[in-house]
C-alpha cells in the first residue's frame, strides 16, 4: 500500500505506541514541531476559530479568488439552497496552488435535516456520484455524502472531494463532534478504492482481542487491539489514533481511519471525559486506508462546523501538520484554508502551500 494505493474517540494523550525519532522533518518553512499542531508559528492549535494567519493577498482586492486563468472548476452538485464545486489551481507552468472547494453562501442554507435524510429516495449506493448526493448513514449518524472528482494536478495526489453533511453531527472524540457541520475529504486514492471501504468496523492492519460490540456506537471497555501493523511514520506530528476502547469504529464506510490532533480543544483531556461540541468550530483530521499488512495515508479532511463557515469573513491560513514519512512522491500541501469570496456570495475551503516531498 504505497503509491498506488480511518474515528472514533480522538483524545489529547500521545498515542504510547508511537515511535520516537529525534529526526523528524521540519514543517512550514522550518517552524519547529513540538507535538502540538501549531498555526503559521503561534501555539493555535490547528484549526482553532479565529487564530489562523490571516491573508488578504490572493483575496479579492488582488484580482479575486481563485486566481483566473489558471484555475479549472469541476462539475458542481446541489447543495442546501445552492451548490458546490471543486476546482484545482497550477501555474502556467504546471505547479500546483491551489485544491479547492467552493460553497455558495446559499448552499449553506436549507441543508435537509436528520429526518429528511432517514426518509429520503436517494440512498443506493451510486447516488454519491451524482449531482443530489447520497442520503446515508456514516458514524452512526444520518449524513448527506457526495464523491465529486478535482481537476486533475500531476504534481499533487489529490484525486477527489468527499463532502458529507452531518445534520447531527456525528459521533467521535467523545461526543465532540456532535454539532452540525461538515467533513470536507480531500482524498489522495481512486474513488474505487475509497468506495469499498465498509464500516464502522476494526481497521484491516488492527487486529482485536475478539471483544468488541461491532454494532454499537458506545465504547467499549472490554475491546483490546492486540497486534497493529499501523504505519505510526505515516502519522501526522500531533495527532492521535482513537483509544482501543473504540477500536472498532475506527474504519469508517467510504472514508477510512481518521486520526485528530490530540490538542484539539473540544476533544477531552483524559480518557473517560466527555467531549465538548461548543469548543468545535473547525478541526483538521488526518485518515488511513489500507489492508492487513499496512496503512496509508489517504486523506486531509477539514472538519468545519455549519455556524463556522456561514458566520465567516475574510481569509485564514492554517498548517496542515506533516508526517515524516509520506506515502507519495509529489507536492503535498502544507497549509489549508477558509476564504470569503464576497464578489461571488461563496466561501472556499482549500489545501496550497504544496512542497515537494
Amino acid at each position: 500500500m504505497r503509491n498506488d494505493d480511518a474515528n472514533g474517540e480522538a483524545n489529547r494523550a500521545r498515542d504510547a505506541d508511537r515511535p520516537q525519532n529525534a529526526n523528524r522533518r521540519g514543517v512550514l518553512r522550518g517552524v519547529a514541531a513540538t507535538g502540538a499542531a501549531v498555526v503559521w508559528g503561534s501555539s493555535a492549535v490547528a484549526g482553532d476559530p479565529g487564530r489562523g494567519r490571516g491573508n488578504g493577498s490572493d483575496g479579492p482586492s488582488a484580482g479575486g479568488f481563485p486566481p483566473k486563468g489558471i484555475t479549472e472548476y469541476g462539475r458542481s452538485v446541489d447543495f442546501g439552497n445552492g451548490s458546490v464545486r471543486t476546482f484545482t489551481t497550477e501555474t502556467p507552468s504546471g505547479e500546483p496552488k491551489y485544491h479547492g472547494v467552493k460553497f455558495d453562501r446559499a448552499a449553506l442554507e436549507g441543508l435537509p435535516s436528520a429526518d429528511d435524510l432517514a426518509s429520503a429516495d436517494n440512498r443506493a449506493k451510486t447516488d454519491k456520484y451524482r449531482a443530489g448526493g447520497q442520503a446515508t448513514k456514516v458514524h452512526f449518524k444520518q449524513s448527506l455524502q457526495f464523491f465529486v472528482p478535482f481537476p486533475a494536478a500531476a504534481e499533487t495526489p489529490f484525486t477527489f472531494l468527499g463532502l458529507n453533511w452531518n445534520p447531527g453531527g456525528h459521533f467521535g472524540g467523545a461526543g465532540a463532534w456532535l454539532k452540525p457541520h461538515f467533513d470536507v475529504h480531500f482524498h489522495m486514492l481512486d474513488m474505487a478504492t475509497v468506495d469499498a471501504v465498509e464500516g464502522p468496523k476494526l481497521p484491516p492492519y488492527d487486529t482485536g482481542n475478539g471483544e468488541y460490540d461491532l454494532d454499537d456506537s458506545k465504547p467499549d471497555p472490554d475491546g483490546r487491539v492486540t497486534k497493529t501493523n499501523f504505519d505510526y511514520d505515516q502519522l501526522p506530528e500531533g495527532y492521535a489514533r482513537s483509544p482501543d476502547s473504540v477500536a472498532d469504529q475506527r474504519y469508517i464506510t467510504d472514508m477510512g481511519e481518521h486520526t485528530a490532533p490530540a490538542d484539539a480543544p473540544e476533544l477531552p483531556d483524559s480518557p473517560g471525559e466527555p467531549g465538548n461540541p461548543e469548543a468545535f468550530d473547525n478541526t483538521l483530521i488526518q485518515g488511513f486506508i489500507g489492508d492487513a499488512e499496512t496503512s496509508r495515508l489517504a486523506f486531509v479532511e477539514p472538519m468545519i462546523t455549519k455556524e463556522f463557515l456561514r458566520d465567516f469573513g475574510g481569509n485564514e491560513a492554517y498548517e496542515v501538520p506533516q508526517p515524516r514519512v509520506y506515502p507519495h512522491d509529489q507536492q503535498h500541501p502544507t497549509e489549508y484554508g477558509v476564504r470569503d469570496l464576497p464578489s461571488k456570495d461563496a466561501i472556499a475551503v482549500v489545501l496550497g502551500g504544496f512542497e515537494q516531498v
